[in-house]
């Protein structure tokens, strides 16, 4: 579980701003910090770890915004895979302005010493999707699907990134995965392939 305070989230909101032109540095939280009236080098004790950790305080606080605005969403009379496209469209339209900083945001996750942090977020981020969902499970299906909707969800960022598209193409790119995935699981018939 990860450390959540309201002076990191207003830290890590406040930078955001200044991220596009100075990527997720420490000048980023530094300048953040100066526009919140507040000692700069304040990012030393709310980010230990420096800009990864303020790149994790803010992918978990995208975690609970994502769960907050799904709460007003009638995900129940929807099916699984409906519920995670819309949980998905969520986190996506909500970053939409925000693209250049979870851009570089991902970019500095991508670095190999960065790899825990990484895959540690992402993991958070699944598990939110799934709990946003109504899944309960205990067994070790908890646990493929969560690694199966990191692939996925990271895959469906990575597509929105790269390429000059809306959410509505981003969520299509999901719905081929899912498929896709859907395909994977079908038992095989006896005797045939």
């Amino acid at each position: 579980m990860i450390e959540r305070s309201e002076e990191r989230d207003a830290a890590v909101m406040a930078a955001l701003p200044h991220v596009p032109r100075l990527g997720w540095t420490v000048a980023a939280l530094e300048a953040g910090l100066r526009d919140l009236g507040e000692e700069p080098a304040a990012h030393r004790w709310l980010f230990p770890r420096g800009p990864v950790e303020a790149v994790e305080v803010w992918i978990d606080l995208a975690d609970r915004r994502m769960e907050e605005e799904a709460q007003g969403e009638e995900l129940e009379a929807l099916r699984i895979p409906a519920r995670i496209r819309r949980l998905i469209g969520i986190r996506l339209r909500q970053a939409a302005g925000e693209r250049e900083a979870l851009r570089r945001a991902l970019a500095l996750m991508a670095l190999p010493w960065n790899a825990v942090a990484a895959a540690r977020s992402l993991a958070r981020s699944a598990d939110a999707i799934w709990a946003a969902a109504g899944d309960r499970s205990a067994d070790f299906s908890w646990y493929t699907r969560r690694a199966t909707l990191g692939v996925v969800y990271a895959a469906t960022l990575a597509y929105w990134l790269r390429e000059p598209v809306g959410v509505e193409a981003a969520l299509e790119f999901l719905d081929r995965r899912l498929a896709g995935l859907a395909r994977l699981r079908r038992p095989v018939p006896a005797g045939g392939s």
